[in-house]
C-alpha cells in the first residue's frame, strides 16, 4: 500500500524510550510515583490513567504544552509505561509527508502511544490525514490520480497520541479540539528543582549535599533540562577541582566559571539587557535590531532569553519594542536614569505615554 522508502523513514523516526539509550534517558523517571513537581498535573493523570484502566480502553489523546525543558517527553513515556503498551517518538518536522504519517499509524499495535513532539509544525496536509485518525481510527487514502482516483479507507487500531508543544497559540483549532486531555506543565520551584537534582545525583553516583543542590536548583531557571545539565557540568569542576563531592562551594566556584549569576542569567542574558541599555537608553528596540546588534538570531533571542527574563521583571514588550525594567539596572549594578521633569520614574516608563 505504501512505498518501502516511507515505510523505512517512518521506523527511523520512531525509536522506543530505552533507558539505556542515553544519560539523559537515565535521569528520566519511569513512573508517576518518581516523577517530581507538576502536582496537579500528576493527580489529574492519574484520574485519566485509572480510568482508563479500569474501561479496558487506550488513553485519551493528550497535548502537553508549556515551556521547553519541563518533562513533556518524559511524561509521554510514563504515559506508556503505567498502561503497559510500547510509545513511539517522531517530531512535526520529519513527519514531511501524509505517507510518513500513514506508515507511522499502521505500524502501531493496539493501545499503543505516539509522541509528536513540536506538533505545531506539522503541515496542513499531514493534518488533514490526522483528523479522522485521532476521531475514527482510520485512514481516508486516495488511490491514482484524475478520473479514476477512488478513496479507500483503513482501519487503524486504537491508540493514544500524545502531543507536545512549546507553542499552544500556533495550534489550529481543528487539532487543538481532538484531544481529550490538554495539561500545561509550569515552571519549577526551587525546592522542587533540588529535589530533582538530589535524585538525578543518586543515579549518576556523584555525592552531592543539599546546600550543593539547592545552589544549583535556584539557578535552573525553572527547569529539570537545566537543573540536570548543570548538575553533570558541577560535577566535571567537582571531579578536577574538588573532592568530588558537590557542595555549595564546590557549586558555587563551578558556576562562577560557567558565567551563572545568582538569578540564573548567563552571559547572554546580561548580553541582552546591557545592549537594550547602553545602546538604546532602556528602550524600546524592536527584536531584529536587538538581535542584529548581538549578531545573534531573532529566534533565538525570542525562545531562550525573552521568556526568563519576562518572568523574572527584567524585560517588558511593548508595541514598541522591548524595554528594560529598574530591576534589571538594579540586576547588573547599574545606575537607573533619572526620570524627566514632572514625570514619576516607573519600571516600565520609557517615554510612552500613558492611556489613562
Amino acid at each position: 500500500m505504501f512505498d518501502e522508502s516511507a515505510r523505512f523513514g517512518a521506523e527511523l523516526m520512531q525509536p522506543g524510550l530505552n533507558a539505556m539509550d542515553s544519560e539523559e534517558n537515565n535521569l528520566r523517571p519511569k513512573c508517576l510515583e518518581d516523577y517530581v513537581g507538576q502536582e496537579k498535573v500528576k493527580q489529574n493523570l492519574k484520574v485519566y490513567l485509572e480510568a482508563a484502566r479500569r474501561r479496558g480502553e487506550p488513553m485519551d489523546h493528550v497535548l502537553l504544552y508549556g515551556p521547553p525543558g519541563l518533562g513533556k517527553t518524559t511524561l509521554a513515556g510514563i504515559i506508556a509505561a503505567e498502561m503497559g503498551v510500547q510509545i513511539r517518538i517522531t517530531s512535526g518536522p520529519a513527519i514531511e509527508k501524509p505517507g510518513d504519517l500513514a506508515a507511522l499509524l499502521t505500524n502501531l499495535q493496539e493501545g499503543d502511544v505516539l509522541f509528536i513532539d513540536e506538533i505545531h509544525r506539522l503541515s496542513r496536509q499531514v493534518e488533514e490525514v490526522l483528523y479522522p485518525a485521532l476521531e475514527d481510527f482510520a485512514l481516508d487514502i486516495m488511490i491514482g490520480k484524475g478520473p479514476s482516483a477512488q478513496s479507500i479507507r483503513i482501519n487503524l487500531p486504537q491508540f493514544t497520541l500524545v502531543g507536545a508543544t512549546t507553542r499552544a497559540g500556533q495550534l489550529t483549532g481543528p487539532l487543538r479540539d481532538r484531544f481529550g486531555v490538554l495539561l500545561k506543565l509550569e515552571l519549577y520551584s526551587p525546592d522542587e528543582l533540588a529535589r530533582i537534582i538530589t535524585r538525578s545525583a543518586g543515579i549518576l553516583d556523584q555525592p552531592i549535599t543539599p546546600e550543593g543542590a539547592y545552589e544549583m536548583a535556584r539557578r535552573s531557571r525553572g527547569t529539570p533540562r537545566v537543573a540536570n545539565r548543570t548538575l553533570k557540568r558541577v560535577r566535571d569542576f567537582a571531579t578536577v577541582l574538588g573532592d568530588g563531592v558537590i557542595d555549595r562551594d564546590a557549586a558555587l566556584i563551578a558556576l562562577k566559571r560557567m558565567d551563572i549569576d545568582a538569578l540564573g542569567l548567563d552571559e547572554l542574558d546580561r548580553s541582552v539587557l546591557r545592549a537594550i541599555i547602553e545602546m538604546y537608553n532602556g528602550g524600546p528596540v524592536g527584536l531584529e535590531t536587538l538581535a542584529a546588534a548581538l549578531g545573534e538570531e531573532a529566534v533565538t533571542l525570542e525562545d531562550l532569553c525573552e521568556p526568563y527574563l519576562m518572568q523574572m521583571g527584567f524585560l517588558t514588550r511593548t508595541p514598541r519594542g522591548r524595554c528594560v525594567t529598574q530591576l534589571a539596572y538594579q540586576h547588573l549594578g547599574l545606575q537607573v536614569p533619572a526620570a524627566p521633569a514632572g514625570k514619576l520614574p516607573h519600571p516600565d516608563d520609557h517615554g510612552q505615554q500613558s492611556l489613562f
